[in-house]
């Protein structure tokens, strides 16, 4: 099971969704974004996450070089590019990347970057980026989940991320807006319902 809470500001919502069984949590790493957080507040919850949690860095246009530094500085373990970044980044960096694609942009991104690249289809908004709470067409992506590995995104809440799963079957979910009390500030309750309700969809769709 892949489950992702992205858009952390607090050091409370990021252990509270790993005692609840996140498995990676999402720093945005772009100023622009009511979610943006620093470098330096980053690397701080970065550090107080156990090990084995995945810490992904959200990026939108950055080059190379900046990514290197701001990740080696905010502790991450993998990076997610949200830009208009070419598929070279995937060999230039040093990290797992995951990729945020739109639908329409799906099946050229699936020829275009390498298969150990994971594909984030979200609903891509060309000023905001991600977090816009819109959900995509589960049918679309569910033709590119049986091909490769996906992380389905895009106005996922509570109450819909197991009807998502079954009909999807991706290999992990990304949530940001759809758990949160206000931007970059995350519901305990929805936090909690949303991961519970994801494990039992992934263990049906095993």
């Amino acid at each position: 099971m892949f489950v992702k809470v992205c858009g952390i500001t607090r050091l409370t919502d990021a252990l509270h969704a790993v005692e609840q069984g996140a498995t990676a949590i999402g720093f945005v790493l772009w100023p622009r974004s009511p979610r943006g957080v620093s470098i330096e507040r980053a690397a701080e919850i970065s550090a107080e996450l156990p090990s084995h949690v995945m810490r992904v860095g959200v990026f939108v246009n950055d080059s190379v070089d900046r990514i290197r530094t701001m990740a080696e500085q905010a502790r991450l373990t993998a990076v997610q590019l949200h830009g208009d970044e070419p598929p070279a980044y995937a060999d230039a960096l040093d990290w797992p990347v995951f990729r945020a694609v739109s639908l329409g942009d799906l099946e050229y991104a699936s020829e275009a970057w390498a298969p150990e690249t994971a594909l984030l289809v979200d609903n891509i908004d060309p000023v905001r980026r991600g977090g816009t709470g819109a959900v995509i067409d589960w049918s679309q992506a569910a033709a590119m989940a049986s091909k490769r590995r996906i992380v389905l995104a895009g106005g996922l809440t509570p109450d819909n991320v197991a009807s998502a799963i079954r009909a999807v079957r991706p290999f992990g979910v990304d949530v940001s807006s759809g758990v949160e009390a206000s931007p970059g500030v995350k519901d305990f309750g929805k936090v909690t319902e949303f991961i519970a309700n994801a494990r039992l969809a992934f263990e049906e769709t095993k």
